[in-house]
């Protein structure tokens, strides 16, 4: 698997659809504002270590990333900074339906667009929330999981996980 994401810098397409490191709870409690995070449900210290252990690994595993976007909820964009400092682009379409599963497929529809869509350098890494990912791979990640899936036109291929 990593020699997939390694591989990826010579054109070939790869992403990884990461789960927002831990943040304790389910669902957002009422009155939740994406761009307020006092409004949401956000990492812990163990959820930023977490965070921190991402990029690390991306580092010493030799992984070029050219591009990451995160949902726009706190949990996300914070978890990718942290990983991926300066390179987080935030994109709706990975943003959480968890509570609107009404949304669920034509977001999943817009998601897949974006993934099949990467033809750049490196590997696109994409920090969203586990709703998203089941929908896109039918894998239920752990908070901090990745999901590494290699893209032939809009399919996705599962080619490893990589563990927080």
């Amino acid at each position: 698997m990593w020699d997939v994401l390694r591989e990826a810098k010579t054109g070939r397409a790869a992403v990884v659809l990461f789960r927002h490191a831990r943040a304790p709870g389910t669902s957002d409690p009422p009155g939740f504002k994406i761009g307020d995070c006092a409004t949401q449900r956000n990492l812990d210290a163990a959820g930023r270590a977490q965070a921190q252990r991402v990029g690390t690994t991306f580092r010493d595993a030799g992984v070029m990333v050219g591009r990451v976007l995160a949902s726009q909820w706190c949990r996300s964009t914070e978890t990718a900074e942290i990983a991926f400092p300066g390179l987080v682009t935030p994109e709706p379409a990975f943003n959480s339906f968890f509570d609107a599963p009404e949304r669920e497929a034509g977001q999943t529809r817009e998601a897949r667009a974006i993934l099949a869509d990467w033809r750049g350098a490196g590997v696109m890494v994409v920090v969203t929330h586990q709703v998203n990912i089941t929908a896109l791979t039918g894998i239920a990640p752990r908070d901090g999981e990745g999901v590494v899936v290699t893209i032939s036109g809009s399919d996705l291929r599962v080619v490893g996980r990589i563990q927080p």
